[in-house]
């Protein structure tokens, strides 16, 4: 594939995206804390900006690889993981700051915060503006904006941020080592949005990454979405019993073994549709989508990882996510 083909073909991925009202949603509140005045026409936002939270759930990649790649037929080859073993971590390194030069900046620019000198950048985790109050903590400042694609190191300083001005708090029940948030209020509506660290860290099995989700015991329902309802905006969201089965799953993706990305193990895995994806909610009323693989692997967020659950357990869960 030549240069003209691959910008042609990623136009045409870019303008078969759709976005849901989950994404609108999240779109508008990151518009209004913003403080940017009249609101502006939103819909080319909402394209662009979906691409951008698709790929903090994990799932822009797959649409994209479609369209590169055509249909290919799920071929699930479910990974073997001995229950207990322990694994070579995976060490995701801090999020480096663009040089004096400007090189290093994130070419994708996601939303992201600045604070005790490392990059915070949106999560996954979805948590309405109604419910933030119960989970605001103690306030650690208030943002500046002004971070583009083309800033400088020098930009980069404390609470710096390209959301505009919002305070910033810490999460009840959260490691601020992980997460924060920010949180505005504007004529009583409350607009808040989460911001998890996922650099800079060590991964020894899931728990070191699903653990500060706090997954376990704490989930108080949860919906699945098949990848063909995702990928056309169909927002087919389907009851999933918060029991027992879904408690085992969790607890084997806590011991699950990490498995770092590469361009080869994410090009095989979104050339494929067997992807489910889940949404739990948990008891703080904050949202987590998981993405699970046939392959047996899940994945959160754009965190560099995947993880290996184990076999049976695995295979068990997926099999119990059918229409």
């Amino acid at each position: 594939m030549n240069e003209e083909q691959f910008k042609r073909n990623y136009k045409k991925a870019v303008d078969h995206m759709k976005t849901n009202e989950q994404m609108k949603k999240r779109v508008e509140q990151s518009l209004n804390t913003q403080h940017q005045g009249p609101k502006r026409q939103r819909k080319p936002l909402y394209i662009a900006a979906s691409v951008v939270i698709a790929a903090s759930i994990g799932l822009a990649a797959p649409s994209v690889w479609q369209q590169f790649n055509g249909p290919a037929t799920p071929t699930p080859q479910v990974a073997e993981v001995t229950p207990g073993a322990s694994f070579d971590p995976i060490v995701i390194p801090k999020m480096e700051l663009p040089d004096s030069q400007g090189k290093g900046a994130m070419a994708d620019m996601m939303q992201l915060v600045v604070y005790g000198g490392n990059v915070y950048t949106q999560s996954p985790t979805l948590l309405e503006g109604a419910n933030a109050l119960n989970l605001r903590g103690e306030k650690l400042g208030t943002t500046t904006g002004g971070i583009n694609e083309l800033s400088g190191q020098d930009k980069y300083t404390e609470l710096a941020s390209n959301i505009g001005e919002a305070d910033i708090y810490t999460v009840n029940g959260y490691d601020k080592d992980f997460r924060i948030m920010s949180y505005t209020e504007i004529d009583g509506q409350v607009y808040a949005q989460l911001f998890d660290k996922n650099n800079g860290i060590t991964i020894s099995s899931g728990a070191d990454l699903i653990g500060k989700l706090h997954l376990e015991g704490n989930i108080a329902s949860a919906q699945w979405e098949t990848f063909d309802s995702w990928n056309n905006g169909l927002q087919q969201l389907q009851p999933l019993t918060a029991d027992e089965s879904l408690e085992s799953f969790i607890s084997a993706l806590s011991a699950a073994k990490p498995i770092a990305t590469s361009p080869e193990l994410e090009e095989n895995l979104y050339g494929k549709e067997d992807r489910k994806i889940i949404y739990l909610t948990l008891e703080d009323k904050t949202q987590v989508p998981l993405v699970l693989f046939g392959e047996g692997l899940v994945r959160y967020g754009n965190v560099p990882a995947f993880l290996e659950v184990e076999k049976g357990v695995f295979q068990t869960f997926w099999n119990s996510l059918s229409e």
